[in-house]
């Protein structure tokens, strides 16, 4: 079984981070599996982490006033999942559910954030890269509410 430091080690989003740096990140993380079907979390829930996905497929679905629930993008080997944790009110913004046998690997929010704010070089970069995730994602929705509002 691959553990969770080399599964750290060889995600895109931190492979090219300093070892050192890798290092004390392994410490606030550990390996996990979801199996197909199950909720990664819910919109709205409290946000206290994020995911680094290794194998596996998940969709980030929104609730919308109408047409209820609507898939908004399915993430898969090499993204990450959540960025909720990082800013107040600290609050899902979308729902997760793993859609097949996923593994990933789960950091614990609050301790991610205490060794951003012990190394500031290493929070800079990680804010740095959140904020494309955080890009991407509104990015996603808006393009997938333009689908759903323009259909006659």
């Amino acid at each position: 079984m691959t553990t969770t430091r080399e599964l750290i080690d060889h995600h895109p989003f931190l492979s090219d981070i300093d070892v050192a740096a890798r290092d004390r990140l392994a410490h606030a993380a550990q390996r996990v599996d979801f199996p197909a079907g199950s909720a990664v979390f819910a919109e709205g829930g409290p946000a206290d982490r994020f995911w680094l996905i290794h194998d596996g497929h998940v969709q980030l679905d929104l609730h919308l006033a109408g047409p209820g629930s609507v898939i908004i993008e399915t993430l898969s080997a090499g993204e990450v999942l959540g960025w909720s944790w990082l800013f107040p009110p600290h609050r899902w913004q979308f729902g997760a559910t793993a859609v097949e046998p996923t593994v990933a690997v789960e950091f614990d929010g609050a301790a991610v954030l205490g060794l951003l704010d012990a190394d500031p070089a290493l929070g800079y970069e990680l804010m740095r890269r959140f904020t494309c995730v955080v890009v991407h994602r509104l990015q996603a929705t808006r393009v997938r509410l333009l689908d759903l509002y323009q259909r006659p």
